[in-house]
């Protein structure tokens, strides 16, 4: 820095107003120097995470697990056991259907008794006309009860084997292999009736001569 110098009569000269000038540069440099300095500084201070970690931090967070530490994400909606439930119940129906007979079966028999009717004459000796008048209705009545028997047999074993091929670990209600099974021992014994009655072991034609 210059030496301030004044003349005789107390006037500033040219030299001194130049020093005053380089001493107020110095002066207005100076804090400009710490600011660029220190907004250097600051993003250090601050950390170094960026935007794009951050993001990826809250997404691994916001991941729901399930119980065994899974996560969840993309996986559908687990089953209810709806159509497992209405399989049972259309078992079970249709084994009491078996059992107490149907409008298919009353038709199937009606229709066998007047084939009956008209294959015969009043000529016809008593044993045809039992056999094809009362006989064959009968035997449509029994095989149409041993249809229903046999569909809800299936349809029950097919309801309590439906575990074995769907989720793993995912245990059945009790409700379902309740009325599952009352379907199928419904079923087996529909069936077995009808299979007795179609062959005349059970409730035969009576013996005409």
């Amino acid at each position: 820095m210059g030496t301030k110098t004044v003349d005789e009569t107390g006037v500033k000269t040219d030299e001194h107003k130049t020093d005053e000038a380089a001493d107020a540069a110095e002066a207005t440099e100076a804090p400009e120097s710490i600011d660029v300095t220190k907004a250097a500084e600051a993003p250090e201070a601050a950390g170094t995470d960026t935007p794009a970690e951050d993001a990826d931090a809250s997404t691994d967070e916001d991941t729901d697990e399930g119980p065994d530490g899974t996560g969840t994400e993309g996986t559908g909606a687990a089953p209810t056991g709806v159509g497992q439930g209405a399989g049972a119940v259309v078992s079970a129906g249709l084994g009491i259907v078996s059992l107490t007979g149907s409008w298919v079966g009353t038709v199937a028999s009606a229709r066998e008794s007047l084939m009956g009717q008209l294959q015969t004459s009043s000529s016809s000796d008593v044993g045809t006309l039992v056999e094809k008048g009362y006989g064959n209705a009968w035997q449509a009545t029994a095989m149409w009860g041993g249809i229903f028997a046999l569909v809800a047999l299936i349809v029950g074993v097919v309801v309590l084997a439906r575990p074995a091929f769907g989720a793993p670990g995912r245990p059945q209600a009790p409700w379902i292999k309740s009325v599952a099974w009352a379907g199928v021992a419904l079923g087996v014994i529909g069936l077995l009736l009808a299979v007795l009655k179609y062959t005349d072991v059970l409730l035969g034609l009576p013996a005409t001569g």
